[in-house]
């Protein structure tokens, strides 16, 4: 059994290629995405709930007034379980060690749990600060406590301040872990809203695990109806997925959007002249927990007319035949000195997906919709469906965020995550030994 176990731990250790031990390197863990949900409407419902929450923030980087920092009732509470629930990482926590899956949130730096497995730990200590983050799809509210999170083998986020829930509605996973800048955590702690929680990242920095705030994702596009796969890297990026050189920009610093990982871009449609100008140079969001590609109703409508979609009553969504299809171009990005292109079967819904969204086998849906109510400084949201094309860097140290086209290594990716769930097999069976 032994020699088992070791051959089993060798090979998880030697193909990813994760040091035991991680002195100032990035570190990297596979993610995993299910597509969880059971219906457009509930997917659509998901977007819509989040997109209300970024919207409760005003120009001044604050909530509305008489907006509460979490749900003193229920504000359109959505059930996860029958949607798109993101992108999910495993870790370990506490002593006992214990095993969580937690959504991966770009927009927020507060990290939680309890939504699901209970949070049992001797080496923990409840400082008893209240948190409490409404997400409008879901919420959570508890206490602050203080413990090891352990990320990958051999690297452990000692004294991380994470939220354990008393009570969470609407979030299909054990909770949250925060990737989003330090500012995304306003107004959290109840009793001192304007102090903000350390992030993961910015808590890996602080013990000198990786020298810088960066984080890098690699989303595996969306194509069947099955598990995806992509991989999260703190500390830097992996050049081994992407083309080139990541480009940066500086994060934009209009308000609200600079809350959150804000950028300014303008978009076309078309890649050679006449161009057609959907969005002028403004301010908005990349986000990965938003599934589409929203614009401001004046872009939208432009695009709308530009590519000749109609909108589904079924689904909410633009529609276009086969031979609008054919004439679809390019949408492209203009982000700082570069120019992203979504090519035309960017822009529209898997397929092979179509019936999760209530649509034909053969019908033509895009990705892109309105942003119904936009405010001065949020006038967009790059979503998934954008991510998923390109190597995506977030750099808290610089105030930065940097795109990349990205090699498809789908294969490593698995290999990866199946690398990972050995070294889960292998630690839960070293456990039993030692009991």
């Amino acid at each position: 059994m032994f020699s088992v176990v070791f051959s089993l731990a060798l090979l998880a250790f030697s193909v990813t290629g994760l040091p035991v031990e991680v002195h100032n390197s990035p570190i990297t863990l596979p993610m995993t995405r299910t597509l969880a949900f059971s219906n457009v409407t509930d997917l659509l419902r998901h977007d819509e709930a989040r997109l209300a929450a970024f919207g409760e923030y005003s120009t001044h980087g604050r909530r509305d007034a008489d907006t509460p920092p979490y749900p003193k009732v229920a504000l359109s509470h959505i059930n996860l379980e029958n949607t798109f629930s993101g992108y999910t990482v495993e870790v370990l926590i506490g002593d006992p060690r214990t095993t969580y899956h937690l959504i991966v949130d770009s927009a927020s730096a507060i990290t939680w749990i309890g939504a699901d497995t209970p949070y049992v730990s001797s080496s923990g200590e409840d400082t008893e600060e209240r948190v409490a983050v409404n997400y409008r799809y879901g919420s959570f509210e508890g206490t602050i406590s203080e413990d090891d999170i352990f990320i990958t083998e051999g690297v452990t986020v000692r004294g991380m301040r994470f939220g354990v829930a008393s009570t969470a509605r609407g979030v299909a996973a054990d909770g949250v872990l925060g990737i989003g800048p330090t500012s995304s955590g306003l107004e959290a702690l109840l009793d001192s809203p304007e102090q903000t929680i350390p992030s993961i990242t910015d808590r890996l920095v602080e013990q000198g695990t990786i020298r810088r705030s960066i984080v890098g994702i690699f989303f595996q596009p969306i194509t069947v109806d099955k598990v995806n796969h992509g991989e999260l890297t703190f500390g830097g990026t992996n050049p081994s997925l992407y083309d080139h050189s990541i480009e940066y920009i500086d994060m934009t610093t209009t308000s609200p959007s600079s809350l959150f990982w804000g950028i300014d871009q303008r978009i076309t449609y078309g890649a050679t002249t006449p161009t057609i100008a959907i969005l002028d140079y403004t301010a908005g969001i990349v986000d990965c927990g938003t599934t589409f590609i929203y614009l401001a109703i004046g872009a939208y409508d432009r695009y709308r007319d530009a590519t000749g979609g109609v909108v589904n009553p079924a689904n909410g969504l633009l529609q276009i035949s086969p031979q609008q299809f054919h004439r679809l171009r390019d949408l492209q990005f203009h982000i700082g000195r570069n120019i992203y292109k979504l090519i035309p079967n960017a822009q529209i819904w898997p397929r092979s997906l179509n019936e999760r969204i209530e649509g034909g086998a053969d019908e033509i849906y895009l990705v892109v919709k309105a942003l119904e109510s936009p405010r001065a400084g949020f006038n967009f949201i790059n979503g998934y469906v954008f991510l998923q094309r390109f190597y995506t860097a977030f750099d808290g140290d610089k105030r930065k965020v940097g795109f990349c086209p990205k090699h498809v290594h789908l294969q490593r990716i698995q290999l990866i995550w199946i690398c990972q769930s050995i070294r889960s097999i292998v630690s839960q069976t070293q456990s039993s030994i030692r009991i």
